[in-house]
């Protein structure tokens, strides 16, 4: 379907004619999983077999990961508030490493006609391959689509947007309520967000900011839903890493850190994946599957508090965040930490900002 031209704005720009929910992608089925690892790490120096014990943890799942159709239901939700807030927006659904790919999606906005169009990555944070890759991802689909690719805007990082902080509030408390009433009281609750390399995170932010903004962003969010869930104490652990292991990366991993709270006595734990959107293959395996496992040893009881992707209040949140560069609406943030990555006059990156770590050689 053709959407009309839209007449230039008093500044000459467009107005906003489209939105792109951009993703991580994922299989669908089991022969796409070893290439879509493959365009995953392409270029990382992952080992092998790191390579094919993930490759068993999708098949563990029948080779398809949940992440593409959690996406499709948020942009059915996205597409219905959007409508019932009076804006005309077609919603776009784009992929990083799986289809539907980027590129296909753009040039099919294009067809459309569609030429400037706001663009939601389901990343939360700063970092590289949070943030400034999703960039790189907008300008390699733009490049493919070549002439009359339409301009694609980021939307900002979301972490401690208040409905983000509140629908991870409310799951912590519906996950401590599933406890038993003997164990509930001594509970610990943990933050777990993905790990990245030490490096990498002292990358993330201009260094004029003091760099390691991804980290500081997550310890942030924990904090805010900490504080809204009513929870005076908590840990803040990492999970899903990859790569060489004589790499360092964000410590303690969660199943290392569920030994050390069973050493301590502790009898429960909930876990809240707050680093993630969706209930996606890194969720479902790592603490699903390894971090109940690890509980289940010890025998401590173990809850997961859902993530927000399928709370109402999350695309909701997307509505704020279109409203914010369409129409001007004031931000709503519960944090201090900066945001880098959508400046309001459309620069994608501060200088030097969350830059990947190259590898010796490279």
């Amino acid at each position: 379907m053709n959407h009309p031209q839209p007449a230039p704005s008093e500044h000459g720009e467009p107005p906003f004619d489209a939105l792109l929910v951009l993703s991580f992608g994922g299989p669908e089925r089991p022969e796409d999983v070893r290439p879509f690892l493959e365009n995953v790490t392409r270029g990382r120096g992952v080992p092998p077999e790191r390579l094919d014990a993930v490759v068993e943890h999708y098949l563990h799942f029948g080779g398809v990961s949940p992440i593409n159709e959690l996406n499709r239901d948020i942009i059915a939700r996205l597409r219905h508030d959007l409508a019932a807030t009076g804006v005309d927006l077609p919603v776009y659904f784009g992929n990083r490493n799986w289809h539907p790919m980027a590129e296909a999606t753009v040039e099919r906005m294009r067809e459309d006609g569609v030429t400037n169009a706001l663009v939601f990555a389901t990343s939360a944070w700063a970092g590289y391959s949070g943030c400034r890759q999703y960039h790189e991802d907008i300008e390699r689909a733009r490049a493919a689509v070549g002439e009359g690719a339409p301009h694609l805007r980021k939307l900002r990082q979301f972490y401690d947007h208040p409905l983000m902080v509140a629908a991870f509030a409310d799951a912590v408390r519906g996950a401590a309520a599933r406890l038993p009433d003997e164990t509930r009281e001594g509970a610990r609750l943990v933050f777990t967000a993905h790990s990245v390399p030490t490096a990498a995170d002292a990358n993330a932010g201009p260094a004029a900011a003091g760099g390691r903004l991804y980290s500081r962003q997550v310890a942030e969010a924990a904090r805010l839903v900490a504080a809204e869930a009513g929870a005076d104490d908590y840990d803040l652990v990492w999970q899903s890493r990859s790569g060489p292991p004589h790499v360092p990366w964000l410590e303690p991993d969660i199943v290392d850190h569920i030994d050390v709270l069973a050493e301590r006595g502790v009898p429960a734990v909930i876990v809240c994946p707050v680093g993630f959107v969706s209930d996606h293959l890194e969720v479902v395996w790592d603490l699903d599957t390894e971090a109940v496992d690890a509980a289940r040893r010890h025998g401590m009881d173990f809850v997961r508090a859902a993530t927000p992707g399928t709370d109402p209040r999350f695309t909701r949140m997307i509505v704020e965040l279109v409203a914010e560069v369409r129409d001007g609406v004031p931000a709503r943030r519960l944090g201090i930490e900066p945001l880098w990555g959508a400046a309001t006059d459309g620069r994608p990156c501060a200088d030097q900002c969350c830059l990947p770590v190259r590898r010796p050689g490279r």
